[in-house]
């Protein structure tokens, strides 16, 4: 039975953990996927960001019309598209794993792994024991159980985000059955390559955790471009002699509808992969969603057994690993002066169409926090280059304390909406009050960073 130092579960955020600070031990690698990397680099963040610009352009034809110019026909060549993305991120995927493959001090495990006991950990037929583990085994697409499911004919034409960005053709039509960033993502992405797309959410609007105002903004906005169908339930998936699939769905009426597509994408979110690992057999415990519990030094329950990213993080952010990994990485290494990891400011964004960025406080949570505050909506429209966009639609919200004039939350709808929010996340973490922030800096005019400057103005403070 080999033993190691530190065995590091998954390739993803957890690969960056091991450097030459680690050069003196032995290390366990371990990750059965089937591309080396994690989430993030093959089937996540990276590729679909990849699609997204390109869909940006195309989506573009139209807006365009607004300021008197005329786009020709959108046409979109798929396969060179895709062979041109993963034609850049397969070689640095292979790389990778056989960088890993020439450290010294490194073994990769490429199977499944599961522990039989104490830090007691079986990979493939091999048992080997660690002082010390890394889970960051990830997640995995949530596969609902519905009647039409057990079909291969079914199958065949069912993807997850893990591979409907290697079809080999664009489909002529795509029903989506999800709500959240996943499914709003792969809508734009598809509709502006042409592909006719309906969007099954089971709530009454897309992006339920964004603030009211954004999810509903959001969700009429994406409706113009997509069938968007709320309140539906989906109950069944069945192959017809078109070699096509019907979506079934039943909304609260009790009334059934058909959905008729080439293919079908499960975007309902991630499953945690805890439960593959067996980690009750060495004391490790996990919350009723499948997430790793850990503290704030990322170690769980059990000394020398640390966790970071999807498998214990709510977020399932690559930020968010990345930086749990750094924190967990120095732990590791400074096993007396640990530090904790900063969750109080979280950003995301959607890379959807529009775009979509938040981070801290919705406005219900506010309230239902009980904290005093102020909340202002600032369009894009308000400003100059908002005039030159000739826009329709897009705004800034801002959530500040009374008592501290520090912002609380701030969520924009619109074009670069990810790049605008940086100095309000910057604003938080670094605890800067908003009079200082929008009167203590220059703001360069006539940029779109005007919506947000003149949204700090609007806070009556």
């Amino acid at each position: 039975m080999r033993h190691f130092d530190l065995c590091v579960i998954g390739s993803g955020s957890g690969n960056s953990i091991v450097d030459d600070q680690f050069s003196d031990q032995q290390v366990a690698l371990v990750d059965k996927g089937e591309r080396f990397g994690g989430t993030c680099l093959n089937a996540g963040c990276i590729p679909t960001k990849m699609y997204v610009y390109p869909a940006d352009l195309a989506a573009s034809a139209d807006e365009a019309q607004r300021v008197d110019v005329t786009i020709g026909d959108v046409q979109a060549d798929w396969p060179a598209m895709r062979d041109r993305i993963f034609g850049r991120i397969d070689p640095i995927s292979e790389g990778g794993e056989a960088w890993r493959r020439s450290n010294a001090n490194v073994t990769l495990f490429r199977e499944a792994a599961q522990f039989t006991g104490p830090k007691q950990l079986l990979i493939g037929d091999e048992t080997i024991t660690a002082d010390r583990f890394v889970l960051a085994a990830g997640s995995r697409p949530r596969i609902p159980s519905l009647p039409g499911m057990d079909d291969p004919r079914v199958l065949e034409r069912v993807h997850t985000s893990d591979d409907i960005m290697r079809l080999d053709a664009l489909p002529a039509s795509l029903v989506i059955i999800g709500g959240g960033f996943v499914a709003a993502e792969f809508a734009h992405i598809f509709t502006s390559f042409g592909t006719d797309v309906t969007l099954l959410q089971r709530s009454d609007t897309l992006l339920r955790r964004e603030d009211a105002d954004v999810a509903q903004a959001f969700t009429e906005q994406l409706a113009e471009r997509v069938n968007v169908r709320l309140k539906q339930t989906v109950v069944g998936l069945e192959y017809t002699d078109r070699d096509t699939v019907i979506v079934e769905s039943v909304d609260p009426d009790g009334i059934h509808y058909d959905f008729e597509a080439e293919r079908v994408l499960l975007a309902l979110g991630r499953v945690p992969n805890s439960g593959l690992l067996n980690l009750a057999a060495t004391g490790v415990t996990v919350h009723d969603d499948g997430l790793v519990v850990v503290d704030d030094h990322q170690q769980t329950v059990v000394k020398g057994i640390f966790a970071l990213g999807d498998i214990c993080s709510p977020s399932q952010l690559k930020h968010v690993a990345n930086h749990e990994a750094r924190v967990v990485q120095h732990n590791l290494l400074h096993p007396r002066r640990m530090i904790a990891a900063d969750h109080r400011y979280i950003p995301f964004a959607v890379f959807s169409h529009p775009q979509v960025a938040s981070v801290g406080l919705t406005e219900a949570q506010a309230e239902k926090a009980r904290r005093r505050y102020v909340a202002v909506r600032q369009d894009y429209a308000s400003v100059a280059y908002g005039w030159a966009m000739e826009d329709q639609g897009h705004f800034v919200k801002l959530i500040a304390e009374v008592r501290t004039k520090k912002l609380l939350g701030a969520h924009i709808l619109g074009p670069q909406a990810s790049t605008l929010i940086q100095p309000l996340i910057q604003a938080m973490s670094f605890g800067l009050d908003v009079p200082s922030m929008a009167r203590g800096q220059y703001w360069i005019h006539p940029a779109l960073t005007e919506v947000v400057e003149n949204a700090l103005l609007a806070l009556e403070l």
